[in-house]
């Protein structure tokens, strides 16, 4: 076994095979004020409260032909989640805005995921806090992907989760606490369904492991598991609002927060789940059960459609960047 250096390290790491970082474009550190391109440096340090102890908040969101989506409503859901864990802001936390706008132009794809994490910071492998001399701020900008093509053409299938749904108050903070989630969504793949969604304690649909779930009710009504166990979704808070579109041309008999048992899913002429990665994804299959006639429904597709263009055109809902040279 080798001693490794400051000296080694990189030579070491040139070495590596890392597939699964070629869509990391660029990262930007509170510990360096600084930014990198090269994914080998992008790393956390391992007695960081964030690692050992998933002690950290984070948010998610993104960019969309060049302009970021819904970037107030995500900081301000992250800012919710810091004050729930009386996690202080980092210094840099004020110039947050410059920091990803100057991250994105800089990761060179108008179309990507951009994920910023506030950690306790490094300071020891204890659980306690206040080992932590100063929390950080992690920011990294990811090529989108996006689903594949047959989900949203064919529809998708998910299934009911065995795993334990975080309690009300956990469930209401983006924390970096996932192991739920990441167990989730192995039991779903290992059960031949790309998506699983959890049960809150007392039998109602909760969500999935990061998207929330909707479904249209025989009597009309396009329904979502209220937030007071599930995260609040921005996605899905703002696809409600435009849905209200929906029930005033009658296409909707109305939309709500509700308690909604998996039966009443069954049921339903209609599913999707919502995510910032997925959009609105058509749901045809719930525990091997055909949902209304096996096929994406009316209302998903028109909701799909609402919020693309919500995420391409309404001025209010979008941050400009200055790509400069790059718009030639």
């Amino acid at each position: 076994m080798k001693e490794v250096t400051r000296q080694n390290v990189f030579s070491s790491l040139d070495r590596e095979d890392r597939p699964w970082q070629k869509n990391y474009l660029v990262m930007y550190s509170s510990r360096w004020r600084g930014y990198t391109v090269d994914p080998a440096l992008m790393t956390v340090p391992l007695d960081d409260h964030l690692v050992h102890r998933g002690d950290g908040v984070f948010d998610t969101f993104r960019c969309v032909h060049g302009r970021i989506y819904q970037l107030e409503q995500h900081l301000e859901r992250l800012a919710r989640s810091a004050e729930a864990i009386s996690l202080p802001m980092p210094e840099e936390y004020d110039g947050v805005r410059d920091i990803i706008q100057e991250l994105v132009v800089r990761g060179g794809e108008k179309d990507c995921v951009i994920r910023i994490t506030l950690s306790r910071g490094p300071g020891s492998f204890s659980t306690n806090p206040f080992d932590c001399p100063a929390s950080q701020m992690y920011v990294i900008v990811i090529r989108y992907k996006g689903v594949p093509a047959s989900y949203v053409r064919e529809g998708t299938c998910i299934m009911t989760s065995r795993i334990p749904t975080k309690r009300s108050y956990f469930a209401r903070i983006k924390s970096c606490n996932y192991l739920p989630n990441v167990l989730m969504k192995m039991e779903a793949l290992q059960g031949g369904c790309p998506y699983s969604v959890a049960l809150d304690e007392e039998g109602f649909l909760a969500e999935g492991s990061t998207e929330n779930m909707g479904l249209v009710s025989e009597n009309g009504i396009l329904k979502f598991p209220g937030f007071e166990r599930t995260l609040a979704g921005t996605t899905v808070t703002r696809v409600f609002d435009l849905a209200e579109s929906l029930v005033k041309a009658g296409r909707l008999a109305g939309v709500r927060f509700d308690r909604i048992p998996p039966e009443e899913a069954y049921r339903a002429r209609e599913a999707m789940l919502l995510g910032t990665s997925i959009n609105v994804l058509p749901v045809v299959r719930f525990d091997g059960r055909t949902i209304g006639d096996g096929r994406p429904g009316p209302v998903c597709c028109e909701l799909s459609e609402l919020l693309w263009k919500d995420m391409t055109e309404k001025r209010e809902m979008l941050t400009e960047l200055d790509w400069g040279e790059t718009d030639a």
